[in-house]
């Protein structure tokens, strides 16, 4: 059913694999790992990463090396770069903020606002967590962000602090 046309087909498919991976002993979760990595062609939709990235690759890769990550990141497959910042979450949600923040810089000036929003999410979620790290990564890279990048970044901030940023951003055509 993941080669299915019909999009919640798909959605189907990623919601039972999400499940099955929830419940999997861990040979099991190396199957669906393997398969979600194979397959991410068909993972072709904000919905379909969004719902699967985190919990089944973030999970997997939580105390495992993540050079996957970094391939996902460098493709030309939109789908891909999203689905290596997605599976970013689930490292946040652990307090490990490292690879975020390195996937967070080699997309800056992607040339989507998929990209732009899922980055200033994942941004906002590190701020969740620990305001100092986002704050570092912000000062070293506002000016040169997207305007959607930014504002996802500084949405929870006070009004003081999101006005500095959006005042000294580059606006310019992004």
């Amino acid at each position: 059913m993941l080669d299915s046309k019909i999009h919640e087909e798909r959605l189907v498919v990623l919601f039972v694999l999400v499940e099955k991976y929830r419940k999997a002993d861990e040979k099991e979760k190396k199957v669906i790992f393997d398969f979600y990595i194979r397959n991410t062609g068909k993972i072709n939709n904000w919905d379909l990463v969004d719902l699967s990235a985190p919990r089944i690759l973030g999970e997997y890769l939580l105390d495992k090396e993540r050079s996957i990550i970094y391939k996902l990141a460098r493709s030309k497959n939109l789908w891909e770069r999203r689905i290596a910042v997605l599976t970013t979450f689930q490292f946040i949600r652990n307090n490990q903020f490292k690879d975020s923040l390195k996937i967070a810089e080699l997309l800056l000036k992607d040339e989507y606002d998929l990209i732009h929003k899922a980055v200033g999410w994942m941004l906002r979620e590190i701020g969740k967590r620990d305001q100092i790290i986002e704050e570092e990564f912000l000062q070293k890279y506002y000016k040169i962000m997207s305007r959607t990048m930014l504002r996802y970044a500084i949405e929870r901030f006070d009004d003081k602090k999101r006005k500095f940023y959006l005042a000294k951003s580059h606006s310019g055509k992004r």
